[in-house]
C-alpha cells in the first residue's frame, strides 16, 4: 500500500519536512476560494488504495483550518483512499472540553465527531491541552509529545540550580516530565483565570528563591499566563538571569510578542507545530516535530508498535 502525505495550508513547511523525512513527495493539490469565500479543494494526484496522512494543525484561523481538514479528508475518501489518518500537531478548541457555565457546547466532542464523520480512521495529536480531548474521539488517537525534543534543546543551557515551573495546575504533569528528563526540581504556581486573556496568581509551591527558572506549558496564546507567572516568580525572589520559557505550541496571538518582550526572558523555546513568527522581539529557538511525526507515520504505515513514541505521563 502506497504512503501518501498531504498538507493543508496551515503549516506547509512542517508537512514538507515530514514528507522529506519519509522519502516521499507531498501530494499536489489545489486549495482556492471562490469569490463568495467558499473553499475549493482538488487533489491533483491519485490516492486510490493509498495509506493517506493529512498534516494540518488547526492554528488560527482555527475554524478555517478545521473546515479545510474536513474537505481534504472527504476528497481523499471519495478518491478511493484505503486508509485515512489526520495528523494534527496542534488541536484547536482543546480547552473547550466541558461546559463551564451550562448553556455552552462541548466543542472538542463536536469537532471529534465531525472528524469521524469524514471517515478518518485515526488521529495523531501532539501535546493536547487536556486528557479529555482523547476521550472525545470515537476513533483511535495517537498522542505524541514535543517534551523530549524541547528538553534536549534546552539541556545545554540549563544549570543544576534551575527549577522547572508549572504556571498552573493543568501543566503540572508536563512540568514533572521536563523535570525527570532534566533531573531538576519542580515548582507550581496556583492561578485563577478571570477571562480568556486574564489570570491572577494566588501562590507558589516550591523553592524558587535565587534559582534559575524554566517555565513550561503546552501552549503560549496571548502570553497572559506566562506574564503573570514570571512576575509572581520575580516578586518571590527567583533569579532574573537565565530565565527560559518552553512551550510545545507557540501561537503568539494578539499582543503576545509585545507582552513577553517586556519580561526578562533569556530565551523562548517552542516547536514548529504551528508556523513560527518571521520576526520576534525575543530570542526564539524552534525545534522541529518533523522527525517525531515522520517516525510515527512510518510505524503506523508499516503496522509497527508505537512503543517509545507515544506520550506517557
Amino acid at each position: 500500500m502506497t504512503l501518501k502525505i498531504l498538507s493543508g495550508s496551515a503549516n506547509c513547511p512542517l508537512a514538507q519536512k515530514v514528507a522529506t523525512s519519509l522519502g516521499v513527495d507531498l501530494v499536489p493539490l489545489i486549495l482556492e476560494r471562490f469569490p463568495d469565500g467558499e473553499l475549493h479543494v482538488d487533489v491533483q494526484q491519485s490516492v486510490r488504495g493509498g495509506d493517506v496522512y493529512l498534516v494540518q494543525p488547526t492554528c488560527p484561523p482555527v475554524d478555517e483550518h478545521f473546515f479545510e481538514l474536513f474537505l481534504l479528508a472527504d476528497a481523499c475518501r471519495r478518491a478511493g483512499a484505503a486508509h485515512l489518518t489526520a495528523v494534527i500537531p496542534y488541536f484547536g478548541y482543546a480547552r473547550q472540553d466541558r461546559r463551564a457555565r451550562g448553556r455552552e457546547p462541548v466543542s472538542v466532542r463536536l469537532l471529534a465527531d465531525l472528524i469521524a464523520a469524514t471517515h478518518t480512521e485515526r488521529v495523531v495529536l501532539a501535546d493536547f491541552h487536556s486528557r479529555a480531548v482523547e476521550g472525545a474521539f470515537s476513533v483511535p488517537v495517537e498522542h505524541v509529545s514535543a517534551v523530549p525534543i524541547l528538553a534536549e534543546a534546552i539541556r545545554p543551557s540549563v544549570t543544576k540550580h534551575a527549577v522547572v515551573v508549572s504556571p498552573d495546575l493543568g501543566a503540572v504533569k508536563m512540568a514533572e516530565h521536563y523535570a525527570r528528563l532534566l533531573d531538576l526540581p519542580v515548582a507550581i504556581i496556583h492561578k485563577s483565570r478571570v477571562s480568556g486573556a486574564e489570570v491572577t496568581v494566588q501562590r507558589i509551591v516550591g523553592d524558587i528563591r535565587d534559582r534559575e527558572i524554566v517555565v513550561v506549558d503546552d501552549m503560549i496564546t496571548t502570553g497572559g499566563t506566562v506574564e503573570k507567572a514570571i512576575k509572581a516568580l520575580l516578586e518571590a525572589g527567583c533569579s532574573r538571569s537565565g530565565l527560559k520559557v518552553v512551550a510545545s505550541h507557540g501561537l503568539f496571538v494578539g499582543n503576545a510578542a509585545e507582552r513577553l518582550a517586556k519580561l526578562p526572558i533569556d530565551r523562548l523555546h517552542v516547536s514548529d507545530s504551528v508556523p513560527v513568527p518571521e520576526s520576534f522581539p525575543l530570542p526564539l529557538q524552534v525545534s522541529s516535530l518533523a522527525p517525531l511525526l515522520g517516525q510515527t507515520i512510518h510505524r503506523l504505515h508499516r503496522l509497527e508498535s508505537l512503543g517509545g513514541i507515544l506520550a506517557r505521563e
